[in-house]
């Protein structure tokens, strides 16, 4: 009974020997191309907006100051005090903002950028520009004791495009995966066992060596 999986194995590792080196290659970017095409295909495609504001110094204040208060808006916008406004305009929940929006600053430009995804075009526009108003209304409460102004400076644009990987790219990412683990099989496979050169020279017994030994 202990033979049974080894009997059973011996089927596999042959196989394995036999074929060439380029169908385990193959069979991994096939794979791997149908696996992420279909992913593609399924996946629902996702839709990215940005809207901007941008800080603006009053006459009590520099640019550098504005700089300065940009990069602490950019921290304040995931903030719930902000969201919790934001979420009105959007009509989505707190959760929802937390959860599909980001904010960036510039280091050198008092601006910051707010993007959205979602499953809707239109809805991620108006979740960027509810989050940018929602912030800008938060800053002029503060106005008279940071100096700095927040304006909106660009409003988000309902994209037409998906922003995702469409099924052709993540079709090319799942060959180039499945390539490179079939690679890998090719190198970890059970190797042919060497095939003797020569025969070897046969060396005489020790009865036969004796009556050698007596004729001569």
């Amino acid at each position: 009974m202990t033979d049974t999986p080894a009997r059973q194995h011996r089927p596999v590792t042959a196989l394995a020997r036999s074929l060439p080196p380029w169908s385990l290659l193959a069979a991994g970017a096939v794979a791997g191309g149908l696996l992420g095409g279909t992913y593609g295909l399924v996946r629902t495609p996702q839709y990215t907006a940005t809207s901007y504001v941008v800080a603006v110094p009053t006459q009590k204040s520099d640019t550098a100051t504005a700089l300065g208060f940009a990069q602490a808006y950019g921290r304040v916008a995931p903030q719930l005090a902000v969201l919790g406004d934001a979420q009105v305009w959007a009509g989505v929940p707190v959760s929802t903002l937390r959860e599909s929006v980001r904010t960036a600053t510039s280091p050198d430009a008092p601006m910051v950028s707010v993007t959205a995804t979602s499953s809707r075009p239109d809805l991620a526009a108006d979740m960027a520009d509810a989050v940018a108003r929602a912030l800008t209304r938060h800053s002029a409460d503060t106005e008279k004791s940071t100096r700095v102004e927040l304006q909106q400076f660009a409003r988000a644009v309902e994209p037409s495009e998906p922003s995702s990987a469409s099924a052709g790219v993540t079709g090319l990412v799942g060959a180039s995966a499945g390539g490179l683990l079939g690679g890998l099989a090719v190198l970890v496979r059970p190797r042919r066992a060497a095939e003797p050169v020569g025969r070897q020279a046969a060396v005489p017994g020790p009865a036969v060596a004796a009556d050698a030994h007596g004729q001569l």
